[in-house]
């Protein structure tokens, strides 16, 4: 199932997306639900058309909890060795936006690179899973952008500000909750040119190895998002630029870039 977060006539809600196509090219229509994604809930059987609402990040995280250079190209490419453990930073809810809103330039960098993510939704609270229970606290999975201030991240060596402003994670169009994650194509592509394909199978640490080693630390709670690492293939950022994220089995998350104003 593809679950959607969208608002209509100043109400949010949940649905689920039913039908064939892009949120582009139409014919997509949401069925509400009643309740919350994260628990029991039943489908209302109102339906509007996609392209009648505004698409929401489809989920609004406590937390995102996101991992470097578990990608071995894109480490190297970027000139550093692959780390003996899992590199987590976190990126703040504020720096979260959906598919459709703008990614704003900051002021304090001029260097801003796009990094095409599989993101994974958690979907009930847990801390300390064991290997054989990760599928049981996860929702499904969305299209991420770790949109990062490459200069900054250089000059700063810790990553809050570079990685954690406002609009730096785009996250959707939707969660998909059927989905093997294991070996996915993901791609970026920045004004219709592609610039990133990998595949997740290409990750270090799986989904699996993530969740656990997380979890080890902190709890996760519903509607957490961890982000996975990006393949090589990272580049710049420029305002006009339209960049999205394909992820085979989910869809195409999709941002451009504006100067903040």
């Amino acid at each position: 199932m593809r679950i959607a977060r969208f608002s209509i006539d100043g109400n949010v809600a949940f649905g689920a997306v039913e039908g064939e196509g892009t949120v582009e090219s139409g014919g997509l229509v949401l069925d509400i639900i009643k309740g919350i994604p994260y628990a029991d809930f039943e489908l209302s059987g109102t339906k509007v058309p996609l392209s009648k609402v505004r698409l929401l990040p489809p989920v609004l995280p406590n937390k995102v909890v996101a991992i470097g250079r578990n990608y071995a190209e894109h480490a190297a490419e970027l000139g550093n060795e692959v780390p003996d453990v899992p590199v987590a930073f976190f990126k703040p809810t504020t720096s979260v936006i959906g598919s459709g809103d703008a990614i704003e330039y900051p002021s304090f960098s001029n260097e801003v690179h796009y990094e095409a993510e599989l993101a994974v939704v958690i979907g009930r609270m847990c801390r300390e899973v064991p290997r054989e229970r990760v599928k049981d606290v996860i929702l499904g999975y969305t299209c991420a952008n770790d949109v990062t201030a490459r200069d900054a991240q250089k000059r700063e060596k810790q990553w809050a500000r570079a990685k954690g402003f406002d609009t730096s994670c785009p996250l959707g169009p939707w969660v998909e909750t059927d989905l093997d994650p294991s070996d996915l194509t993901i791609q970026a592509t920045v004004n219709g040119e592609q610039r990133q394909l990998g595949r997740t199978s290409e990750m270090i640490r799986s989904v699996e190895d993530l969740v656990v080693h997380i979890t080890e630390a902190m709890t996760l709670l519903p509607g957490d998002v961890i982000l996975t690492g990006t393949p090589a293939g990272v580049g710049p950022l420029h305002v006009g630029d339209e960049v999205a994220v394909t992820i085979e089995g989910i869809g195409t998350l999709t941002n451009k870039v504006i100067k903040r104003g």
